[in-house]
């Protein structure tokens, strides 16, 4: 093989690879994107621990066709709906956000905390409505504006579609409180405001807490307190992957939301 020919095989090789790999960068950045945000029910240390504690967002994408879609799960222990954004966490997802993404959030279990304690300051005004109260927080040390857990929850879907992305609610998971077979529910608290915010937002909203309650009753008390290892919140790995397959159900049920198409079948 001559000396000219040999350079011109290797020119063609060295373009056809960086031709490649920019096709597939390309191709990567217009995948879209599921980003899952929440609190330690949906993301706990996967697995690390002495109790093995999961959350169900760190399970649900071998549910998808992840060579069509990515899957994303920033959720992380102990935020709500208020602290999650105070983090700065929700604005780096807005930085990445494009439209075809998806967002689907589940907050509510410690948004009941006090709104100005010393040891997380992470609270919101209970409702929906446009309530708000100015604290101290000893946290950040500064002032602050607390709203409530609507006034949140309405941020992120508002946002999230004002970038073109679907928006989805779940309202919170129940917790391992049995009493007379039947397992408690937030029907008249974060529950009730999930499916509210979701309504006026035109969010697509998931029941989870009514709908894992359910099958709870369905298995049992003895059964379901072997998915709480330490407590009645955080679940095991077999309690967060009956939960995410819960959340998957949810998905399916929403017959007009894109998501559904990046399933497995």
């Amino acid at each position: 093989m001559n000396t000219k020919l040999s350079k011109y095989l290797k020119l063609s090789v060295l373009l056809f690879t960086v031709a490649a790999t920019m096709s597939f960068i390309i191709w990567q950045q217009q995948k879209p994107t599921l980003y899952i945000i929440g609190d330690s029910t949906v993301r706990n240390g996967d697995g690390s621990g002495s109790n093995q504690q999961w959350g169900w967002g760190s399970l649900i994408a071998p549910f998808f066709d992840t060579s069509a879609i990515s899957v994303r799960n920033h959720a992380i222990g102990g935020r709500s709906s208020r602290t999650f954004i105070n983090d700065g966490r929700w604005q780096r997802i807005l930085e990445e956000l494009k439209p075809g993404d998806f967002v689907i959030m589940q907050f509510g279990h410690n948004d009941a905390s006090p709104l100005d304690d010393t040891a997380r300051a992470r609270g919101t005004i209970r409702g929906t409505g446009d309530e708000s109260k100015e604290i101290y927080n000893p946290i950040t040390k500064k002032q602050e504006v607390v709203y409530t857990y609507g006034w949140y929850m309405r941020k992120y879907v508002n946002e999230a579609k004002a970038k073109g992305a679907t928006a989805i609610i779940c309202s919170p998971v129940p917790r391992n409180n049995f009493k007379d077979g039947k397992v408690s529910r937030a029907d008249d608290s974060y529950g009730k405001w999930a499916r509210e915010t979701a309504t006026t937002t035109g969010a697509w909203f998931i029941d989870l807490n009514n709908a894992i309650g359910e099958e709870y009753e369905k298995l049992g008390a003895d059964k379901v307190n072997t998915f709480f290892p330490a407590d009645h919140t955080h679940t095991n790995l077999a309690g967060a992957q009956l939960n995410a397959e819960i959340v998957i159900k949810g998905i399916q049920g929403l017959k007009d939301c894109r998501l559904n198409k990046y399933l497995k079948k």
